[in-house]
C-alpha cells in the first residue's frame, strides 16, 4: 500500500505544479499585452513615432513633438511675401528676446486642413530630415512663423508684444474673417484653449501655449488642445 500511496502524492504534486505554470503564462501574456498598448499610445518626439490624432487616425509625430496635422494644407506657405506686415518686419535672423508658441488647428465640415510649414518664412522649401518634415532655406524670416506642418505658430520677436491671429494670416497673406478661412467659406467658430471666442477670429491673442480651433460647417470636431508638458515648447 505505502508504494502505491507515494504514487498517488506524487500525481498530486505534479498536477499542483502544471496548474501553478499554467496560471503563470496566463499572468504573463496579460502583462506583456497592457506594457504593449501603453507603449503605443504614449507621445514621442522620435522620428517616425506616430500617436492619434483628433480625427482618430494615426499622425505622424513631428519634430516638434506635436502631431503632424491630417487633411489638406489650409493653403500653400508660399504666399508669404517679404514687405514688412503691421509693424512685424522679415528680418535675416530670428528674433529670440520674445519667444513663445501657440497651436492652430482648422476644421472644414468636420474634416481637418493642415497649415503648412514654411509661413512667414519666404523662399524656403519643405525637407525631409531624419525628425520629420521641415521648412529649409528662405529669404528671411518673420517674427511670426511656422517650421512644419503641426499647427505651431512661433511667435520670435525683438520686444515683448501681443500679436494675434490676424497678424499671422496677414504675414501669410491669407483672408481671416468672421466668415472666411484662407480660402474656406462659412461662418467661422473660434475656440480658445477649449472656450468659445466670441470676438473677430483676428483678435485672437497669440498668447503662450493658447490652443487655437477654427471650425466651419458641421459636424463639430473634438476640441484639440497640445500636450504642452511633452514638447520643449
Amino acid at each position: 500500500m505505502r508504494p502505491r500511496l507515494l504514487m498517488i502524492i506524487a500525481a498530486l504534486v505534479c498536477a499542483a505544479l502544471l496548474a501553478a505554470c499554467g496560471g503563470s503564462s496566463g499572468s504573463s501574456t496579460a502583462s506583456g499585452s497592457a506594457t504593449a498598448s501603453a507603449g503605443a499610445t504614449t507621445s514621442s518626439s522620435s522620428s517616425g513615432a506616430t500617436t492619434q490624432s483628433s480625427s482618430g487616425t494615426a499622425a505622424q509625430m513631428g519634430f516638434e513633438g506635436v502631431p503632424l496635422e491630417q487633411g489638406p494644407l489650409l493653403a500653400p506657405a508660399s504666399t508669404t511675401g517679404t514687405k514688412t506686415v503691421n509693424g512685424i518686419s522679415c528680418a535675416s535672423t530670428e528674433q529670440l528676446a520674445y519667444h513663445i508658441h501657440a497651436h492652430l488647428a482648422v476644421f472644414d465640415n468636420g474634416t481637418p486642413r493642415a497649415v503648412p510649414g514654411g509661413i512667414g518664412i519666404p523662399g524656403s522649401t519643405m525637407q525631409q530630415t531624419n525628425q520629420g518634415p521641415e521648412a529649409a532655406g528662405g529669404q528671411c524670416i518673420y517674427w511670426l512663423h511656422t517650421h512644419t506642418n503641426d499647427g505651431i505658430i512661433h511667435i520670435e520677436s525683438p520686444t515683448k508684444r501681443i500679436y494675434t491671429l490676424g497678424d499671422f494670416f496677414d504675414i501669410w497673406r491669407q483672408p481671416l474673417s468672421s466668415t472666411r478661412i484662407a480660402s474656406l467659406h462659412g461662418t467661422v467658430r473660434a475656440l480658445v484653449n477649449g472656450k468659445q471666442w466670441t470676438k473677430s477670429p483676428r483678435a485672437i491673442p497669440l498668447i503662450p501655449h493658447a490652443d487655437i480651433q477654427l471650425e466651419i460647417g458641421q459636424p463639430t470636431p473634438p476640441v484639440v488642445k497640445v500636450n504642452w508638458s511633452q514638447t520643449q515648447l
